[in-house]
């Protein structure tokens, strides 16, 4: 047998090629520019969910001050960018440090076993259908949280015969390049930030476009264009960047707080701003009143009350009913009324997938999420030197993504000056289990009973609070009694 060669070696192994690992690997480039790290993409492009989704008007759901990098501006004053924008953002960050060169494409991680004795990482690779190995000292997962090769796809009844008589069934996270939609009815089955996009967006080409959803979600018209920034233009970006940020974190975590403290303000709030924009025919009790408090689900915001425009323009409709069945020619609901459609969307949600589906093992032992327990929401108790980056659910994904960085790089340069080569949250039998996360989102939900737990005190605890997470993360002690170095 011929001899096997070593495989190669990096100090760092970032998986994950979008959002969170260009902002990882730029992080990790300006704190330790001696390490040599590498960045495996399983897809043939960077970018994540930038570069995944191609339906109409995708666009983000949090204000780009805050969704953007703290250390790299967000170049103008659009508060909710389309995707195309934000791609062209990350992509640009990437080249602006040298992170693009460290990419590795159609490089999907399969699985990552930890040995103590050489306290290292052997990780398994397939590479356009052969198998490779690396090694590395520390694994940082920035896969994100979802399914990239599968969305949640419910079982509708009658689909087989609406698709024979020619009707087009889309998921928005496959969308077709080539579909024809001019002029057609459009169901979107859908409530979430994927619907409220996709509406206003294919209202104008479609006949119609109807929101069929089983339970409404709140939303809110916000200002395409961040209104301090246009106020602040004149500034140097690196004054006007900072402030702009600060009073939309200050807005995000208040607003947060207040639905948390005393929902029924947070209710009333939403509903002053949505009501007066529906047409007559919708009511807001029946279509835009969720049977829970704001923010028990994320909250659906929509650019210059595009949604509402469209709906009152009468090339957009709302219906809050269940499906009975597909038919040859739309679909029917319980209620008995059929929805003409020609083509139906389902923007049915998403399906979690922890760490990418990466087979995880410690000294052989197989890792088994709901086992474990989240530490500062960033690494897991029983896995020595991995980090993972989950953003907020409740504000926006980078403002989590960027501590994490920030706490990766103080962590790795705590070893350095007191030579330990290993680093492990070690769990406390006497803290109480609680989910992993707290939203009732049904995506979220039906992953649950699979994904580690969090504790019931810090730093065990998922506050979902910026301020907090600067406090405990940014600046709270590495030797805090739970990490265990050796």
């Amino acid at each position: 047998m011929p001899e096997q060669s070593t495989p190669e070696h990096v100090d760092v192994l970032i998986v994950g090629a979008g959002l969170s690992g260009i902002g990882a690997a730029c992080q990790l480039k300006a704190g330790h520019p001696g390490r040599t790290v590498a960045i495996l993409e399983a897809r043939e492009a960077s970018g994540g969910t930038w570069d995944l989704f191609r339906y109409p008007g995708i666009r983000s759901d949090s204000d780009m001050f805050t969704f953007g990098y703290k250390w790299r501006p967000w170049p103008s004053d659009t508060a909710l960018a389309d995707g195309s924008l934000i791609l062209d953002y990350l992509r640009t960050v990437a080249e602006e440090h040298g992170v693009d060169k460290l990419v590795r494409y159609r490089y999907k991680v399969t699985a990552a076993a930890w040995d103590s004795q050489q306290a290292r990482w052997t990780v398994t690779i397939d590479h356009d259908g052969a198998e490779i190995t690396m090694t590395a000292d520390f694994l940082w997962g920035c896969t994100g949280y979802y399914d990239y090769e599968t969305g949640h796809q419910p079982v509708f009844p009658g689909r087989e015969a609406f698709e024979q008589a020619g009707g087009q069934v889309v998921h928005p996270q496959f969308w077709p390049e080539d579909l024809d939609y001019a002029g057609k009815d459009v169901v979107v089955i859908g409530s979430g930030a994927t619907a409220v996009t996709l509406v206003p967006s294919m209202a104008p080409t479609a006949a119609k476009v109807t929101m069929l959803q089983r339970t409404p979600t709140y939303i809110l018209p916000q200002p395409a264009k961040d209104p301090l920034a246009v106020a602040l233009r004149r500034l140097p970006t690196k004054l006007r960047y900072p402030i702009v940020r600060s009073a939309n974190i200050a807005k995000l975590v208040a607003n947060y707080q207040v639905a948390q403290r005393v929902p029924a303000v947070s209710k009333k709030f939403v509903r002053r701003f949505t009501e007066r924009q529906l047409p007559e025919h919708l009511d807001y009790d029946t279509h835009f009143q969720p049977p829970y408090n704001v923010w028990d689900q994320r909250l659906c915001v929509v650019p210059n009350s595009d949604l509402f425009r469209a709906l009152r323009s009468g090339k957009a409709d709302v219906v809050t009913d269940t499906i009975e069945t597909f038919t040859e020619t739309g679909i029917r609901l319980a209620s008995g009324r059929e929805l003409a459609a020609d083509v139906i969307v389902s923007a049915t949600g998403l399906k979690l997938k922890l760490f990418g589906g990466i087979q995880v093992s410690v000294d052989g032992e197989p890792f088994v999420p709901s086992e474990t327990m989240t530490y500062k929401g960033l690494m897991v108790s029983g896995i020595p030197n991995f980090a993972f980056t989950i953003g907020y659910t409740n504000a926006s994904w980078t403002l989590k993504a960027d501590l994490v960085g920030e706490y990766v790089v103080r962590l790795l340069d705590h070893m350095d000056k007191t030579g330990v080569r290993q680093v492990v949250p070690v769990r406390d039998p006497e803290v109480e289990e609680r989910p992993f996360m707290d939203l009732a989102s049904g995506y979220i939900q039906r992953a649950l009973d699979g994904l580690p737990r969090q504790g019931d005190r810090a730093p065990w605890a998922l506050k979902q609070n910026y301020y907090v997470d600067v406090r405990t993360i940014r600046r709270g002690e590495l030797e805090d009694g739970v990490l265990q170095f050796t």
